[in-house]
């Protein structure tokens, strides 16, 4: 295959087949071309318009490289490998993908062989798409279109809120610090909503001033697409971005239970992860968010009143979502000094509970983060609370076991492929 032949079929790329199409999500992909022909015309799906918020990385190689690379660094929402080889030599090489694959990553495979049995065979266990080159510029966004932007399919965003078992706990600081290390642990696209509308610190701890936010999509619900979305994100690190709030007391924000709803659906679409902050309130509009949302993680401080107002929320929170992952706990501000707490032993008791993290009292650490606007993470990230903060992003991800098979996907294929060697031995 020469680059001739990729330009010939990559032009022009023009028409009613790219003019349907709609802009694709904060997504990061990563394409393994093997020749300077799919090279550059992956190159040139980058530019268009329709991929503007995708985190797009080219390579040169084809599997063997993926595997290399990925095999120390998280792998991005889409994979798109080239290769030559034949249906033996490419099985076993995404049986060595798969080992360091994330079980979430979708996988294209374009191809030299116009083998229907392979195929079938890759379709059949998961691989998402696999096309035979060349391949024009309409035809790669129009695949990536077609695994993220179906309008049938599932949200693709994961979205996280984080609540506070009473005020003063640290929810909101640990909600940010967790969305900037969901982004940058994972090089992933993350959006940060701030629900407070009053009183909200996201701008604060960001270091940011933004026009405009998050009353704008509550109060303008008539206008919330991913463009207007677009122009009320402002960006907080390469990939994080934030709905701030506008944090003024020129007027009483009595929202009504579905205030939110639209803001979720649209950011859902737009980024693999949104957290929300949410307030210490108890309002239809909070409990609206909170039966809405993929997971919730709950903030406490070892004391009493803490463990009676998580008591109640786990018990409310379980019975409105009987079909959903229990909320997870965080204990925050543990040791300290001269305050009698109850022990995390003691305080997970009654609740049923083990906390996912334990948080240990360091106000000088927080406090000059806070501050100077900047996370804990960029003021001492091999301190234990960064640390800490790490370990709370990974599980609220799904990423605890990130290097681990699971069924699904690529994983499944490898499991038919290692069956396949077993029978014939």
């Amino acid at each position: 295959m020469t680059g001739n032949d990729y330009e010939e079929a990559g032009a022009p790329e023009t028409g009613e087949a790219m003019d349907r199409m709609r802009p694709l999500p904060r997504i990061s992909i990563q394409a393994f071309c093997e020749t300077e022909g799919l090279l550059r015309t992956v190159e040139r799906c980058g530019e268009d318009r329709r991929m503007g918020k995708v985190n797009l990385r080219v390579n040169k190689g084809g599997v063997a490289a993926a595997v290399n690379l990925f095999s120390q660094q998280p792998t991005p929402n889409l994979i798109i490998l080239e290769s030559d080889e034949d249906r033996a030599t490419l099985l076993g090489e995404l049986e060595q993908l798969a080992d360091v694959c994330d079980a979430s990553t979708k996988v294209v495979i374009i191809g030299h062989h116009n083998d229907v049995a392979l195929y079938r065979e890759l379709i059949r266990n998961g691989i998402s798409e696999y096309i035979v080159a060349p391949v024009s510029m309409a035809d790669l966004i129009g695949v990536i279109s077609a695994i993220f932007v179906d309008p049938d399919a599932e949200p693709l965003g994961r979205t996280v809120a984080f609540v506070g078992a009473k005020g003063g706990c640290g929810s909101s600081t640990l909600a940010h610090n967790c969305a900037f290390a969901i982004s940058s642990l994972f090089s992933e696209e993350v959006i940060l909503a701030d629900l407070d509308l009053a009183f909200g610190t996201a701008n604060i701890n960001f270091d940011q001033d933004p026009p405009q936010g998050i009353s704008e999509a509550v109060f303008s619900p008539e206008r919330l697409d991913d463009v207007f979305l677009d122009r009320l994100l402002a960006k907080c690190s390469d990939h994080l971005s934030m709905l701030a709030a506008p944090s003024m007391l020129d007027k009483t924000y009595d929202l009504q239970r579905n205030a939110f709803s639209p803001m979720i659906e649209v950011v859902q679409r737009s980024a693999p992860v949104t957290v929300l902050d949410l307030p210490h309130v108890w309002t239809d509009w909070a409990l609206s968010v909170l039966g809405e949302v993929d997971q919730i993680v709950v903030t406490a401080v070892p004391d009493l009143a803490n463990l009676r107002n998580t008591k109640n929320l786990m018990d409310v929170l379980r019975k409105m979502r009987p079909n959903d992952h229990a909320p997870h706990l965080v204990l925050n501000q543990v040791g300290m000094p001269k305050r009698p707490e109850i022990t995390p032993a003691d305080f997970a008791e009654p609740l049923e509970m083990e906390p996912i993290a334990i948080l240990p009292f360091d106000s000088a650490l927080f406090g000059a983060a806070a501050n100077s606007g900047r996370m804990i993470s960029e003021m001492e990230p091999k301190s234990a609370a960064a640390e800490t903060i790490a370990q709370i992003a990974h599980v609220v991800t799904g990423r605890a076991d990130t290097k681990k098979r699971r069924k699904g996907g690529l994983s499944d294929l490898m499991s038919l492929i290692g069956r396949k060697k077993a029978a014939a031995r």
